[in-house]
């Protein structure tokens, strides 16, 4: 097999250079004789991942496709600390990515099977206040393109940019509490009944059907015929006139804003 370097880094102060090659070796080279210091041996796969710590010359991280986690002392060829992503009844979990907090404290990895870990000193009570699985509502929902070729949400036919914050629901799109929901940036200060998403019943690509958040009213309002929240406003708003320019020539719709709130249309 011919050698081939899949990844490469400088460690902190640029005085050692390490490369990732897909024979699962980890070279150290110095970065300015180009001399040949050390292999690291322990991947058992091919590796897309090197971190260099924030302050620590000598510290190294190393992640692959074999689901190893590395601490390497570039400066001895050493290992300092090995993690093994093993996930119960599946395997281990390739890493696709890993990065140092600034302090150099901690560090995050994810991985193939969708999964944030996070490394580090202390304990893990300032995690455990979210639940397990997180995704937002709208993470698998189908986009397409209209005929300007602009990216828009299938559903609601907006813009995703336009679309108001998403909900978190679990893995099988079941929305998590009002309290959960906060932590989405756009919702910390919402009250109660804007965090209760509306849940139907959604056809999937291979005909079955889940049920599913499918928009921002809450159930309470629609039942009672109150006011839609203003993002629900928003939405509709964009949609009449998104179904306006459909019925007009090319050259009315390439005209400027006409919503009266200086928002730009697309032509």
């Amino acid at each position: 097999m011919k050698p081939k370097v899949t990844m490469i880094a400088w460690n902190q102060n640029d005085n050692y250079v390490v490369t990732a090659v897909n024979n699962h070796l980890l070279k150290v080279w110095n970065s300015c004789t180009g001399q040949l210091l050390h292999d690291l041996v322990g991947h058992a796969d091919e590796v897309f991942v090197l971190e260099t710590h924030p302050f620590d010359s000598r510290i190294m991280l190393s992640a692959g496709h074999d689901g190893n986690i590395f601490i390497w002392d570039v400066t001895k060829g050493t290992k300092t600390k090995h993690y093994f992503n093993m996930i119960e009844g599946q395997g281990h979990g390739a890493v696709f990515d890993c990065k140092f907090s600034p302090d150099g404290q901690h560090f995050a990895c994810t991985d193939s099977h969708g999964h944030l870990l996070i490394f580090g000193f202390g304990c893990s009570r300032p995690y455990e206040k979210i639940p397990d699985q997180m995704f937002f509502h709208t993470d698998y929902r189908p986009l397409i393109r209209d005929s300007n070729n602009y990216v828009l949400d299938e559903q609601t036919q907006q813009a995703p940019h336009l679309m108001p914050p998403p909900f978190l629901v679990d893995v099988d799109g079941n929305p998590h509490p009002t309290k959960y929901q906060r932590l989405v940036p756009g919702r910390e200060n919402c009250a109660d009944e804007h965090l209760i998403p509306q849940l139907g019943y959604v056809a999937t690509s291979d005909g079955e059907v889940v049920e599913q958040v499918i928009g921002q009213q809450t159930v309470d309002q629609d039942e009672q015929g109150l006011e839609p929240s203003i993002l629900d406003g928003m939405i509709r708003q964009l949609q009449l006139e998104q179904d306006q320019r459909l019925g007009v020539d090319q050259e009315s719709a390439s005209s400027g804003p006409q919503n009266g709130e200086g928002t730009p249309r697309r032509g």
